[in-house]
């Protein structure tokens, strides 16, 4: 993975576009779909996604910690990041 200064991370082009998708209140809530990037990368994402989210559904006060977290990550990776709730926010 490179590593690039923060001024150079965002004069470059995303490496893909996720959409989160909460479910409902049965877990599992949450699904992670890649719109477009590299599979890998992608794959990775979700998997740190899930794990944040996984048993956090939207009312939840550890909610918005967590959420903040998988945005940070998504910024981090240039990963266009889109959230499906449900409800308008």
């Amino acid at each position: 993975m490179a590593v690039y200064e923060p001024e150079e991370a965002e004069q470059l082009p995303p490496q893909g576009h996720v959409r989160v998708v909460y479910l409902g209140p049965v877990a599992p809530h949450w699904e992670v779909h890649g719109v477009f990037g590299e599979r890998r990368v992608i794959d990775d994402f979700r998997q740190r996604a899930l794990a944040r989210l996984q048993l956090v559904p939207p009312h939840d006060p550890q909610f918005r910690r967590n959420r903040e977290r998988v945005v940070k990550d998504a910024e981090r990776e240039r990963l266009i990041l889109e959230w499906d709730l449900g409800m308008d926010e």
